[in-house]
C-alpha cells in the first residue's frame, strides 16, 4: 500500500507550507461556518470547500515548478512575520534567565541576565547606554 502511494505521489508536488497554510485556513472557515448562521455560513462552507479543492490540486499537481514558485512567493511574503513570531517564542523560551529590553534610541532588541540589579545596558547598535534594573 505504501508503495502504491509512493509511485502515485512521484512527480508530484505534495504537501508544502503553502498547501498547510491553505489547509488550517479551510479549518478556521469550517469553524467559523459552524458557529454563524445564514447566508454568512453558507459562505463560509463554500470558501472552505473552494480553499479543499485549490488544496488537492496543489498537492496533486506534476507542475512542480509552478507549484514550488507559488510556495517561494509565499514564504517571502510572510517571512516578517514567521520571523516575528520564531522570535517570540525563543524570547518566551528564554525569559527566565534573561530580560528583555528596547533601546531608547534605536529601538534594538537587547537581552541581559536577570537577577543583577541595576546594570548598565549598552546598546550594540548604536552604542546607547541606558540604566536598567534586571
Amino acid at each position: 500500500m505504501r508503495e502504491k502511494l509512493a509511485r502515485f505521489m512521484a512527480g508530484r508536488n505534495g504537501v508544502d507550507q503553502l498547501s498547510r497554510a491553505i489547509m488550517y485556513a479551510v479549518l478556521i472557515l469550517f469553524i467559523a461556518s459552524v458557529f454563524t448562521h445564514g447566508k454568512l455560513s453558507s459562505v463560509l462552507m463554500m470558501l472552505a470547500v473552494i480553499g479543499i479543492v485549490y488544496m488537492y490540486f496543489r498537492v496533486f499537481s506534476r507542475n512542480t515548478a509552478k507549484r514550488r514558485a507559488e510556495n517561494t512567493r509565499y514564504m517571502q511574503r510572510t517571512y516578517s512575520m514567521r520571523t516575528y513570531f520564531r522570535n517570540l517564542g525563543e524570547r518566551w523560551k528564554q525569559r527566565r534567565d534573561y530580560k528583555f529590553f528596547r533601546c531608547p534610541s534605536c529601538g534594538t532588541l537587547l537581552r541581559v541576565p536577570r537577577g543583577k540589579g541595576k546594570i548598565k545596558v549598552v546598546c550594540r547598535k548604536c552604542g546607547n547606554s541606558f540604566i536598567k534594573h534586571t
